[in-house]
């Protein structure tokens, strides 16, 4: 992406500028798509040829009495063929839906992996929501009243946020919110639940999922308001004190309408991208918090899997998570074109 003089709006004039850039953004999307292909295969085969070396798909039927079904076995899944065939047949099988079955559970990988990426859906869109709002409106604030002392207060609190362990964090909470609660006052249950998303014969969007739901998400949601407010409130002085922000207070532009429509704005563009770059990282990246709170989420599973070697689980969960880091980083370059029409795709 390149940064190139603001298209003048309004009108006709206006409205071609916009389909034009539509579609240039479409075909963008279109090219980083494209290009993301190889970049995944390579990453995929990679990953593959790691497990395969590392672990061994038949570990657990060498423990039994039949000695065919090593080759039984070996000759269904190709294991006796080049790791390069390997891949491949993996790969068609992947495209087709059939993922394998877990050596762990015996279960569909596919529904594991769908299951679990559910999970921590639910909690990365709760947790994302809640910290980027907050982490825009601290951000905001520190800058509007740089050096203060409420800048000076939260900025202490952010770097307390930031060095704060998740397992620290987490066991705290549970202890604070939910377990001094009750002892404290007697209570028949905690106020706030701290093991799965629901309590059991429960289902849906409830009170008791709320109530499971709290505490976890607040565990995600401090580190990243704490990381992603400091990058706000960097990226709103670098705007306040950007030329155009001076020329406007030149031209007499009253001082709200350059801080909301002018210098926020343009301020959202990178934070944008940071949000979109660490959201990527969360879809396998809470294996504390879900095993803190025994949540089925995909960092628990990629744990629970590592553990016990399940290759037919470990695949398609490191193909997955490759593709939504792709997603996730195509959503923060349009997203940054979409914040700065100043910015042109190429």
């Amino acid at each position: 992406m390149t940064v190139a003089p603001r298209p003048s709006a309004g009108g006709p004039a206006g409205r071609r500028v916009r389909a034009g850039r539509s579609r240039q953004m479409l075909r963008y999307a279109a090219r980083r798509l494209t290009y993301s292909v190889p970049v995944v295969l390579v990453a995929s085969f990679v990953f593959f040829w790691a497990v395969r070396s590392t672990f061994d798909p038949l570990a657990k039927l060498r423990q039994g009495r039949d000695p065919g079904v090593i080759t039984r076995e070996t000759a269904r899944l190709g294991l006796d063929r080049p790791v390069i065939e390997q891949y491949v047949l993996w790969m068609k099988a992947f495209a087709t839906g059939d993922w394998g079955v877990s050596t762990r559970t015996g279960d569909r990988a596919q529904a594991m992996i769908g299951s679990a990426l559910g999970t921590t859906l639910q909690l990365m869109v709760w947790a994302v929501l809640f910290a980027v709002v907050i982490a825009l409106a601290i951000g905001t604030y520190s800058a509007s009243r740089q050096y203060s002392l409420g800048d000076h207060l939260l900025t202490g609190l952010s770097y307390l946020g930031v060095a704060m362990p998740a397992f620290w964090l987490g066991l705290m909470l549970i202890q604070v919110l939910a377990i001094w609660p009750r002892e404290q006052f007697g209570l028949d249950q905690p106020p706030l639940y701290f093991v799965g998303l629901h309590s059991p014969g429960q289902s849906g969007v409830n009170a008791d999922y709320f109530r499971h739901l709290a505490l976890p998400v607040l565990t995600l949601t401090v580190g990243l308001i704490a990381s992603w407010s400091r990058f706000s409130r960097a990226s709103m002085l670098e705007a306040l004190t950007s030329d155009y922000v001076r020329t406007a207070r030149a031209k007499g532009v009253p001082p709200r309408r350059i801080f909301f429509r002018h210098a926020l704005r343009n301020s959202l563009a990178p934070f944008v991208t940071v949000v979109a770059a660490d959201t990527a990282l969360l879809i396998g990246g809470l294996v504390v918090t879900e095993q803190i709170y025994a949540i089925s989420g995909m960092g628990r599973l990629f744990l629970d899997s590592l553990l016990a070697g399940d290759v037919f689980v470990l695949l398609p969960w490191m193909l997955i998570v490759a593709l939504a880091m792709v997603l996730f980083n195509l959503a923060a370059d349009l997203g940054y074109a979409l914040l700065d029409p100043r910015v042109t795709l190429r």
